[in-house]
């Protein structure tokens, strides 16, 4: 009895212990680095990337900003984070492109907004495996989800782009009739 009772307190400290974090593989810590922190501003601490600058370009900066994001979201499937976590992940890109792609509040917003550190972060901390060299595969499960997210979010992406072409032809056509 008293051995059952040792082993039993032990899967419960095993279970009450929370999880450490993960040490992500270096190309994951890269990429989140090019696209969110390779600029810092001179005796500041504030620091942008990639995504910030390639986010200036209009209709195209933040959608292939958030394709290199996808990289990322799909690391969390081999790292083995739950899905609650994958969604977050999701989430926190379409953020980036949505208000990224709204015209200079969307800039300023890139420059703030650092999706891809805060989705590494996760990854860190949400992992259930305990190392990089771990992380090699996910479970079908997983990657049929991360598969619907990114199908979600290159609909969002072909949806703003057809209505800013909406927009764009109902505001040349207004133009075009005032000449009239």
């Amino acid at each position: 009895m008293r051995e059952l009772k040792e082993k039993v307190s032990t899967v419960a400290q095993k279970v009450r212990r929370k999880p450490q974090p993960v040490e992500v593989e270096q190309g994951l810590e890269r990429l989140s680095y090019l696209l969110d922190g390779l600029f810092r501003i001179p005796g500041t601490g504030w620091r942008f990337g990639l995504d910030a600058l390639v986010g200036l370009i209009p209709g195209v900066g933040d959608a292939a900003t958030s394709l290199a994001s996808f990289y990322i979201l799909a690391a969390g499937v081999r790292y083995r984070v739950p899905k609650v976590t994958l969604l977050r992940m999701g989430i926190n890109i379409a953020i980036d492109y949505l208000i990224g792609a709204v015209p200079i509040i969307g800039d300023l917003f890139d420059f703030a907004w650092k999706s891809n550190d805060m989705n590494v972060e996760l990854i860190r901390k949400r992992a259930t495996v305990t190392s990089a060299a771990e992380a090699r595969k996910g479970r079908k499960s997983d990657w049929l989800f991360v598969g619907l997210i990114i199908l979600f979010l290159i609909a969002l992406l072909f949806g703003t782009i057809f209505l800013a072409l909406y927009f764009l032809t109902v505001i040349i056509n207004g133009f075009l009739h005032l000449f009239k």
